[in-house]
């Protein structure tokens, strides 16, 4: 009880101070540093006689309206998955990025826009703030359910930093080509989240595992964010790309890679599936590989045909590691993936890696004609060779690797520190430890199943009952131990094979006094009707309803029908 109550004493203040913390630093460097660029400020885009038709802003910002949606919306449903973490999977996904959001503005600022000791931001500054937080929250999938707020912070400002740092040597010292973020976001986010996990690992989780999967709703919430990325995924490879033919490519690549993903998805989930039936995690992520796959090379000359082998790639690639790799990385590797981050976002990344190397050695002055200016420029001025650019596409994924793993690393040592709150092994994938006012009890301790029930399918109260008998699932669990579906009371719960909880089902809900309740006669003493009277167990009560149907109550009052003075 003491180790309880010292929990809730510094889950109170970590969380609350942090953000304190975090948002006041953040807000002075702001003021110190940070200021309109050229086509935000009012007095610098006028002093240049532009027209207000040649911002920027009006061919950037719809994209960045697609981007902003997949991580907020996307990523956060995606990963609401979990039948009792949905409150964690969408708030902290919302804080996580809000910090996010300013941290990686500061940090990607010092390394792209410092310019006279001030950092200039515009609407592309928004975009690749909005390209960091997507790999933070890939990250943040691998430890979904085992870490607290206060952790996911303070994992978020390391990581910016080290994202930045590795963008900054990949795009700018080797110049490296990666519009999509096949290394810079999926391969780092990823293989980051999954070192982090393997420092984190936690041996006793066999206590939550009950917790871990999803329940009918909870998919369908997934599924909601699987289509929110699947639709706007061609702008978020295309968005930082050059404007021109060198977008529209892009995005053609990635919406053809995308519908092949998907296929190829549905043809190996049924493949391998127990009777051939299909499973809705496959469908949830390895569709979405074939936008992954392309981020390097969607710019290039890859071909339409490129394009649909690359994603049905990565699709089968993806729904193989869900069915296969991930049970071996849990059990081997001592990495617990909970949302499968391997397979969605770090082997299609490498495999988009690998497909971008392929693509810039095949580079010529024929096929991409003027065009190969804006997409090799150093090869276009005869600085580098295709095979040179090539070989400068492999180290940058070594790169990416190497940034990823120490980061991961020293992100766990630090997340490890006694004072912050982790959820012990036992309450993981857990909502109840950090929000209030959630539509369930607490879970139940070891070797004491409670039967679930829903407030969306509790039945309405009905008239006023007598106390409760053993359901069927308690009376034939006696004979025959097989799991049935309870009924007590008139409650609908989940399957239930507890017989001592059926026998006990919880009281009653209190009956409200109704003068009007009873039987009315008819018209001249004949037939008649009854008032305010339920015929059935757990029904609303009717406002009219014959004696034959009343006579059936199991309240045990029944509407008696007065035979006083008839003969």
């Amino acid at each position: 009880m003491a180790e309880t109550s010292r929990r809730a004493a510094g889950r109170r203040l970590q969380l609350p101070l942090l953000c304190l913390l975090l948002q006041g630093a953040t807000a002075i460097l702001f003021a110190v540093f940070v200021r309109y660029n050229r086509e935000t400020d009012a007095a610098l885009w006028h002093w240049g006689n532009h027209s207000n038709a040649d911002n920027e802003f009006y061919f950037r910002y719809p994209s960045f309206q697609d981007v902003h949606a997949m991580i907020f919306v996307g990523f956060g449903f995606l990963m609401a998955f979990l039948q009792r973490y949905g409150f964690s999977s969408v708030g902290f996904t919302i804080l996580l990025a809000a910090f996010t959001l300013q941290w990686s503005t500061l940090v990607q600022g010092f390394f792209h826009s410092f310019h006279g000791g001030h950092i200039y931001v515009g609407v592309e500054s928004m975009i690749n703030a909005d390209f960091c937080a997507g790999a933070v929250l890939i990250s943040f999938g691998a430890i979904l359910g085992k870490t607290g707020p206060a952790q996911l912070l303070l994992m978020a400002l390391l990581e910016v930093v080290l994202f930045g740092l590795n963008e900054f040597v990949l795009l700018s010292l080797l110049w490296v080509k990666d519009a999509g973020g096949s290394m810079t976001i999926h391969t780092f986010g990823a293989y980051f989240g999954l070192v982090l996990s393997w420092v984190l690992y936690k041996p006793q989780l066999e206590k939550s595992k009950h917790r871990q999967g999803s329940v009918y709703h909870s998919d369908l919430f997934a599924m909601i964010g699987t289509i929110f990325l699947w639709i706007f995924w061609p702008s978020f490879n295309s968005v930082p790309t050059t404007l021109g033919n060198g977008q529209h490519r892009t995005a053609l690549n990635t919406y053809y890679s995308l519908t092949a993903s998907t296929l190829s998805t549905f043809a190996l989930s049924a493949l391998v599936g127990q009777d051939g039936r299909l499973d809705m995690v496959h469908v949830q992520n390895a569709a979405l590989a074939g936008g992954v796959v392309v981020g390097t090379s969607a710019e290039m000359m890859l071909t339409p045909f490129g394009a649909l082998a690359a994603g049905f790639l990565a699709g089968t690639v993806s729904t193989l590691g869900y069915k296969f790799f991930t049970p071996i990385l849990e059990s081997k590797i001592k990495v617990q993936d909970t949302c499968g981050v391997h397979n969605l976002h770090g082997m299609p990344g490498v495999l988009g890696a690998l497909l971008g190397v392929l693509v810039a050695g095949l580079a010529t002055h024929e096929a991409y004609g003027d065009g190969l200016e804006s997409v090799f420029p150093l090869i276009a001025e005869g600085q580098r060779s295709a095979m040179s650019q090539a070989i400068h596409q492999l180290f940058g994924l070594f790169v990416t690797l190497i940034f990823a793993s120490v980061g991961g690393c020293l992100g766990g040592l630090l997340l490890k520190l006694p004072f912050l709150d982790s959820p012990p092994d036992s309450q993981c994938y857990e909502d109840q430890i950090y929000w209030e006012d959630l539509p369930y009890p607490p879970p139940p301790g070891p070797g004491r199943p409670v039967p679930f029930v829903w407030p969306s399918r509790a039945l309405p109260a009905g008239p006023p009952r007598r106390p409760a008998r053993p359901g069927p699932c308690a009376r034939r669990s006696r004979r025959r131990p097989r799991t049935m579906r309870a009924n007590v009371s008139g409650r609908a719960s989940r399957l239930c094979k507890c017989p001592t909880a059926c026998e006990n089902p919880p009281p009653p809900p209190p009956r409200l006094p109704s003068p009007e309740r009873g039987w009315r006669p008819g018209r001249g003493g004949g037939g008649g009707h009854c008032i305010g009277m339920s015929c059935r167990p757990g029904a609303p009560a009717l406002d009219r309803a014959p004696l034959s149907m009343c006579r059936r109550l199991i309240a045990g009052r029944v509407c008696q029908r007065e035979e006083e003075g008839r003969k």
